[in-house]
């Protein structure tokens, strides 16, 4: 069965890891990472970004700073002519030190309550769906939702690789992407 949607992890597999992104002038997409996106595009397959912002319940920046870059970020795709479903982002940390941020949750991946809803409004079988990440928390959620997993050896995938049960491995998210539409061939 054909993949339907791809949920990618924003930092370190799209954008370059640079330790808790949330300024404009920071935000470096990986090579190849828009290419992949518009080869998703023209297959017709959803782009959902899923992305841990714990930095928020850390104070290391504000809701309003992520809103910002997440703005400037879709702008920028909709300029190269990328088309995203939605961005789901978790703002806690259960080390944050603001209140309403800290705690554990089913949000932040591993959990999979940001892609549950997702997946009930759209209909998706766990078969028609991917994620790709740079760690192994993002492949976990994947797993625990019966998704094909994706890790990329950009961002921490390098050093995460070793102990990944993730169903394939790529160097980027761009050989990851033509590995998914192979498979969709």
């Amino acid at each position: 069965m054909a993949i339907k949607a791809i949920f990618l992890d924003r930092d370190g597999t799209i954008n370059e890891e640079k330790k808790y992104v949330y300024q404009t002038e920071k935000f470096h997409l990986i090579p190849g990472a828009l290419k992949a996106m518009k080869l998703l595009n023209e297959r017709g397959v959803k782009i959902y970004i899923i992305t841990n912002q714990g930095g928020i319940a850390r104070s290391f920046y504000t809701e309003e700073d992520y809103r910002k870059l997440t703005d400037y970020m879709l702008k920028l795709f909709r300029e190269h002519g990328v088309r995203i479903e939605d961005v789901l982002y978790c703002p806690h940390h259960p080390d944050g030190n603001i209140p309403k941020y800290t705690k554990i949750c089913s949000c932040r991946k591993p959990g999979t309550a940001l892609i549950d809803p997702i997946i009930a409004r759209e209909r998706f079988l766990p078969e028609e769906l991917a994620i790709v990440g740079d760690k192994n928390t993002d492949i976990e959620t994947g797993r625990k939702l019966g998704m094909t997993t994706y890790l990329v050896e950009t961002g921490y995938g390098a050093a995460e690789k070793e102990n990944t049960k993730a169903d394939f491995i790529a160097p980027d998210v761009l050989a990851a992407v033509k590995k998914i539409l192979s498979l969709n061939s």
